[in-house]
């Protein structure tokens, strides 16, 4: 036998292994966003540091930051000329609210019907023990093909704010040849998916305030501009009659998908009626001239994430509030600069909101936009990895959301991200009853094991 095929082997025979120590990893409330879950935060960095120690990688570091730690690990390949892989994850969570509709503890994980059920377990304390345990069967099967270099942060479901000066300051550190990043994840059980582009991020706040106090509406009705009038105005501006973004100069560097990635997008088996189906919605939306597959992962949006004046209790009250406010969120394509956005968002306002109102804007977000080549080496080696697992070839998509980190790697490190991941549409992440689909997990097991090998150019 190869050695692939022993650590493959091995892989089956440690499963329910592996799965025990992702349902101890999950047991931990890593929350970052928590300032009550400090103690948490440490305590899941020790979790990821002892279990690194436990599968024989020596060389392991908790690097602090000016926010939750750092892990970082290293472990040499045992062949010459071997290329370098640098694996990233995240071991913090989101909050695990509302617990009332939570049907099981987010913290205490439950297997029901060949899925885990707990908080994180598929994003993504799923996917970084999926790595470790691929890891683990190559290094007990014979010699280690590549140098492999772990880096877990803690601050992710944040924004990843202190993640760009940790990368600027630790390059040689993290010196390698390609980044594997298993925090995307797959369309269907059936349907084995690699991740190419995803959408960036900027959020702001909109305050508009017209009256120093709350107005009797009776009173003052018709001589005094209600603030809460001027935002909804503002905000059906912001888009035409086309559903595009109104902002001035939105589109200008907007990369055009080219013929063969629409036709490539095509073969996405996603329908209207999968897309009605998850969401619950009647009809699907959107910018005219793009289906709703290219609309998801290739175009602009800007969207209202919520929105407060007035009063809003039980019953009635008239009066003409002092103030309304917005959370605008962007998500943005390759090209697209943050704080361009933020300036033609500001030069919008500029140009519409009256003088009978007073109006301030922050910037909460920025995040660049990602797309990878789909001939790099990583993803070709990813490619046959997904073919060999699920016998059937893997299907390449733009994803709609973001990953902070895979455009800070890309321009602080200078390399690409081979994006993959194991999660389905179903898991519900960020939400209650977040799940991991475990027969789909363990196939993505296998397929990381031939990735590693593949890339190592070992057949």
């Amino acid at each position: 036998m190869s050695y692939r095929s022993d650590a493959i082997e091995y892989s089956k025979r440690n499963l329910d292994n592996y799965q025990e120590i992702l349902q101890d990893f999950i047991k931990i409330p890593s929350i970052s966003t928590d300032p009550k879950q400090k103690n948490s935060m440490q305590k899941a960095a020790e979790f990821v540091r002892s279990l690194l120690i436990k599968l024989g990688i020596d060389d392991v570091q908790i690097l602090e930051t000016n926010g939750h730690p750092v892990v970082f690990a290293e472990k040499k390949a045992t062949v010459e000329n071997a290329s370098t892989v640098l694996i990233y994850g995240h071991y913090d969570v989101q909050p695990s609210d509302p617990l009332d509709l939570w049907l099981t503890n987010p913290f205490s994980p439950v297997e029901k019907d060949d899925r885990l059920f707990g908080r994180g377990t598929s994003d993504m304390k799923g996917q970084i023990i999926a790595c470790l345990a691929a890891y683990n069967a190559i290094s007990a099967s014979g010699p280690i093909p590549v140098n492999f270099k772990f880096l877990f942060e803690g601050e992710e479901e944040i924004g990843s704010p202190n993640l760009p000066d940790f990368l600027s300051n630790h390059k040689e550190l993290l010196e390698c040849d390609i980044i594997l990043n298993p925090d995307a994840g797959m369309i269907s059980p059936n349907n084995p998916t690699i991740v190419y582009g995803l959408r960036g991020l900027t959020y702001f706040e909109l305050n508009l305030t017209g009256p120093d106090h709350d107005l009797h509406s009776g009173m003052f009705g018709g001589v005094i501009h209600n603030p809460a009038i001027v935002l909804a105005e503002l905000i059906v501006g912001m888009h035409d009659e086309n559903w595009k973004v109104t902002l001035p100069g939105f589109y200008e560097d907007v990369l055009p998908l080219s013929k063969e990635e629409r036709e490539q997008l095509l073969r996405l088996p996603i329908t209207d009626e999968d897309l009605k189906r998850q969401t619950g919605v009647p009809e699907l939306w959107g910018e005219t001239g793009y289906n709703p597959i290219e609309r998801l992962g290739s175009r602009p949006t800007l969207e209202i994430s919520g929105m407060l004046s007035g009063f809003v209790g039980e019953g009635s009250k008239t009066i003409i509030p002092s103030s309304a406010m917005a959370k605008i969120s962007m998500r943005t394509v390759p090209n697209q600069e943050p704080e361009k956005i933020f300036e033609q968002l500001r030069k919008y306002l500029e140009m519409n909101v009256p003088s009978t109102v007073k109006w301030d804007l922050q910037k909460f977000a920025g995040g660049w936009a990602s797309i990878s080549d789909r001939n790099n080496p990583g993803v070709i080696s990813l490619t046959k990895a997904l073919e060999t697992v699920w016998g059937i070839k893997p299907l390449f998509k733009r994803e709609g959301g973001s990953i902070p980190v895979v455009a800070s790697m890309q321009r602080i490190l200078g390399k690409e991200s081979v994006l993959t991941g194991f999660g389905l549409p179903e898991d519900k992440i960020h939400s209650p009853n977040e799940s991991l689909h475990l027969p789909t997990w363990k196939k993505g097991i296998l397929s990381l094991i031939h990735f590693f090998y593949n890339y190592a150019g070992i057949e």
